[in-house]
């Protein structure tokens, strides 16, 4: 009784501090940042969009790096392309209504010039550690771009505990759990396998660093992005006579909620802006940081072409991906099941596809282990480079490290999922801030030398 007490009220607290991190002023820094950069840039994200695709597939295998540009591509989509793009979209739209789904997107298009700032820099200001590989990032592009170590080291700080706490374990691990248990059923001990054979897998490829991260990931991200994109497309064209219906519904409640969906829904406008731009960041992390963490390790001898894949992560991750899955959920009315949350609701809309419920739940709970799997893999690299900077060793604390992150996941299973999303929201924002503050004072050095390059 007194555990479920302090349980409500820890919750509560984690939920205020959420709404608090994630109020007007945040929203503002965001699309402020991404719409500033956006126009410094000459619309750059536009313009430039099929240079970064041909950028993307031919790659400079002579040019100074660790792994090749598309790798880096993948190892940042591996992270981005989680369970976010399933079951973070869903719980926007349950929370924030189908409006959420647009603030989402608008996020997504002017984070492109957000991720091309991001990539830039990282390879501008990348330099190579003590064990010969590329490090780089916010970290160094804060300290030795603008000068201000302090906010390069909170940065750092902060990306190390959201990699342990929120979006590298337990934001990922629960929903791939919570598939296993929809399937496969029982509870607890489902929920010991498939987080004791996760962290097991996991562990395997950490052992061989970045060059097996970046390995898997270029196999992994194509394959589970075919198949829920296969997935997804087939339930919107057995769909298609409600896709404008559904559209018109987005548009209509992203501004006035309470007209398209009526009072009795309790959703209102800021609250669909909070839940698009707060999943949003959470789905492509554009201005969050994480991304040129593995931009600094690509094969490259320009700053602006890394940039330049780097913009294709919002693009594929939040325009493509994301949109399939917010329509799935609208049209087929998923979201406004209050008995469902999390990874039910996206599982409920895939279900209306004319294959054995069976053989649906497994191809779901697939998607989200590959999804899931290769955003933890991801994001270890994340806060392992991060670690790096804030203590420049290598052995034991990599090692120590590894041991806390690989625990902390296994402990991730049995999260509920509210207690999961709260965290990542507030730890998103800690790494935000420093992040957003760097690329808004080195905007005009990205502007400068973007027109110089071409």
């Amino acid at each position: 009784m007194y555990i479920l007490f302090y349980w409500g009220n820890f919750m509560k607290i984690l939920e205020k501090m959420a709404s608090l991190l994630w109020g007007p002023w945040m929203l503002a820094l965001i699309l402020g940042t991404g719409i500033y950069l956006t126009i410094g840039t000459r619309w750059l994200s536009v313009t430039k969009l099929k240079n970064a695709f041909k950028a993307a597939l031919k790659g400079q295998p002579g040019a100074e790096g660790d792994v090749s540009g598309f790798g880096a591509l993948c190892t940042s989509l591996a992270a981005t392309l989680g369970t976010g793009n399933i079951i973070g979209v869903a719980t926007a739209i349950s929370a924030g209504g189908p409006g959420a789904l647009f603030w989402m997107q608008l996020a997504a298009f002017f984070g492109m010039a957000t991720k091309y700032a991001e990539g830039y820099l990282a390879v501008r200001y990348r330099r190579r550690g003590a064990d010969g590989k590329f490090i780089g990032g916010p970290f160094l592009y804060l300290e030795l771009g603008l000068q201000r170590p302090y906010l390069a080291r909170i940065f750092a700080g902060a990306c190390v505990i959201t990699c342990l706490i929120s979006m590298g374990t337990t934001s990922q691990i629960n929903g791939m759990v919570m598939a296993a248990q929809d399937h496969f059923g029982g509870g607890l001990t489902t929920a010991i396998i498939a987080g004791g054979l996760t962290t097991l897998l996991v562990g395997l490829v950490l052992a061989g660093g970045i060059g097996r991260i970046a390995s898997v990931s270029t196999l992994l991200v194509p394959f589970m992005a075919a198949l829920y994109t296969l997935l997804t497309v087939w339930l919107l064209l057995l769909h298609i006579e409600k896709l404008p219906q559904a559209t018109a519904l987005i548009l209509h409640s992203a501004f006035a909620p309470k007209a398209a969906l009526g009072a009795a829904a309790g959703i209102t406008f800021q609250k669909a802006m909070r839940y698009g731009l707060g999943r949003g960041i959470f789905s492509n992390e554009a201005g969050m940081g994480s991304d040129p963490i593995a931009a600094a390790t690509a094969q490259t001898d320009s700053p602006a072409r890394q940039g330049l894949i780097s913009m294709l992560g919002p693009f594929l991750d939040t325009v493509v991906m994301c949109t399939l899955t917010g329509y799935a959920v609208v049209v087929t009315g998923a979201w406004q099941m209050p008995q469902l949350s999390g990874a039910g609701i996206t599982l409920y809309a895939l279900q209306q596809l004319p294959l054995p419920s069976s053989l649906l739940s497994f191809l779901y709970m697939l998607c989200l282990f590959f999804f899931g799997f290769a955003s933890i893999i991801g994001w270890s690299f994340y806060g392992e480079q991060s670690l790096r900077y804030l203590f420049p060793c290598r052995g034991i604390c990599v090692k120590i490290f590894r041991i806390t992150f690989l625990i902390i996941l296994f402990l991730g299973s049995f999260l509920t999922a509210d207690a999961v999303w709260s965290l990542a929201d507030i730890f998103c924002a800690l790494m935000a801030v420093p992040n957003l503050i760097g690329l808004i004072g080195l905007g005009e050095q990205v502007f400068k030398e973007t027109t110089a390059e071409g």
